[in-house]
Formats: C-alpha cells, structure tokens, sequence
C-alpha cells in the first residue's frame, strides 16, 4: 500500500447499504485486507474531500459451500475486509447520489 488510492477496493452497493447512506450517513467500501482505521479515514477525506467521524471495520468470511458427490468442503467465495464510514452531518458522496 504505497498511496492512499490503493486502500479502497470499491464501494459496496447493497439495499442495506442504500438505507445507511440515504438515512445515516454512511457509506460502505471494500478495502485492502492490511487497511487499518486511520489509513481508510485518510484516505476518504483526501480522495472525496469531506470530514468523517468514525469507521467501523469488519472482516467478512469466505461462502463455503459443499460438493454434492464427495461432501467435502470448498469456497465458493473468498473473504474481504469492509469498512463503513459514517460522515459528519450534511456531507455527502457524490458515488452514492444516483443511488438513493
């Protein structure tokens, strides 16, 4: 991770995450597996100029799911790491407009 714009992945759009942005101010992004807190907080604020007042991190799982035949486990999709960035209030994304 040699820049700021190497952090975040992309943004995660969902309908749970449509409800947090349109009504809690907060945003979803997949990031990098080795981003902490202040690295992402930095980055947001340098890249869309605005102001943040908390990120919460979580690690998603990878889906496992198992072969019919033999019944052995396999991952049908591999984990990431998500951060929710909630925004001082009245600032907005401008990814997240055409959404709501």
């Amino acid at each position: 991770m040699t820049t700021l714009y190497d952090i975040l992945r992309r943004p995660l759009i969902t309908e749970k995450s449509n409800y947090q942005s349109s009504k809690l101010n907060q945003y979803a992004f997949e990031v990098v597996d080795k981003a902490t807190r202040t690295q992402v907080k930095d980055a947001i604020e340098t890249i869309f100029d605005v102001k943040v007042e908390s990120v919460n991190i979580i690690n998603t799982p990878a889906k496992r799911g198992r072969r019919a035949r033999s019944r052995r486990l396999m991952v049908r999709r591999p984990g990431y790491k998500k951060a929710i960035v909630t925004l001082k209030d009245g600032q907005t994304l401008q990814i997240f407009e055409g959404v709501q």
